[in-house]
Parts: C-alpha cells; structure tokens; sequence
C-alpha cells in the first residue's frame, strides 16, 4: 500500500490571490500545503468547523480524481457544512496543477495526502 501523507491547513481570509499553479518550483510537502492554502479562502460564517479531504497526484501536478471528504465538522446546518466542504474541494482543484520539483514528483506520484482545512478562530 502506498503511504499517506498529512498536512493541516489553517483558514486565512484572502483578498483574490492568484493560486500557485504556474509559481514556483514546489520542494516538499510543507510547499505543497501553503501552495493550496493560497488558494483557499473560507466562506465568513465557517465558525469552528473543519474538513478532511483525502486526493492523490500525478507526477505532472494534476489530481487523480477529485477531492474527496472522509471527516468534517462543520458549525450550522447541511448548507453551511456544503459549502465549507465545497471551498476546501475547489482550493484544491483550482490550485492544480502545481510544480514539483523533479525529486518531489517522483515521489510523489500515486500517493494518498489527506489534508485538513481549519476555519479561522475568531
């Protein structure tokens, strides 16, 4: 079985910032994880909640399949938890692809990441 990787992604309110797809060279796993944090922005009223999305790479930087929730807890109702999850799987979509460096992309390729994005405290 292919190892999982982990990575924790707190909410930043961002005013339009252009995702990482075409920046620079990614390294490592904690780039990877600030790369997709840059494109994620909660929606106002996330409250204390959080998503788990779990998704692998291809080599190039692309996804193989969408992102998938396997935990959330969101505050408010089945709206609210939709479109929290929602902004967490479109982070991740509209960020790809990225650049990996040539040792990060061998590596990389096939691997299952979860990555949990956390609302801002307030």
């Amino acid at each position: 079985m292919k190892g999982v990787a982990e990575l924790v992604i707190a909410g930043v309110m961002s005013t339009g910032i252009v995702c990482p797809s075409n920046a620079a060279t990614l390294t490592n796993m904690d780039d990877v994880g600030a790369a997709i944090q840059s494109c994620w922005t909660p929606p106002a009223d996330a409250g204390n909640s959080t998503v788990t999305l779990s998704f692998s790479f291809k080599r190039d930087g692309t996804l193989i399949g969408p992102p998938r929730p396997t935990a959330a807890k969101v505050a408010g109702d089945e709206k609210a938890r939709k479109s929290f999850i929602d902004t967490a799987v479109a982070a991740v979509k509209n960020c790809t692809p990225l650049n990996f460096s040539p040792d990060l992309a061998q590596g990389i390729g096939g691997n299952v990441f979860t990555l949990q994005f956390v609302s801002p405290k307030k």
